[in-house]
């Protein structure tokens, strides 16, 4: 079952940052992801993506995905 999200701010940001580090370009990317190019230009603009497609593009990028509960800023663990 896919969901669509509105990716965490920075999100997007940090899968660039990784695509960047490997070298890899949006096309790169997309072809190892099985996603478009255009995709990957969404998800990395931060545009609600389906869990699937974020799936996709982490395991590409060798990334991992975790949920954590959420906490305020400044609230020790």
């Amino acid at each position: 079952m896919s969901r669509t999200l509105r990716p965490a701010d920075g999100l997007g940001s940090e899968i660039r940052r990784a695509r960047n580090q490997q070298g890899m370009t949006q096309t790169e990317l997309a072809v190892k992801a099985g996603v478009s190019r255009p995709t990957v230009a969404r998800v990395e603009l931060g545009t609600p993506i389906s869990t699937t497609t974020l799936a996709k593009v982490a395991k590409a990028l060798r990334l991992k995905v975790e949920l954590r509960p959420d906490r305020p800023r400044g609230a020790s663990a």
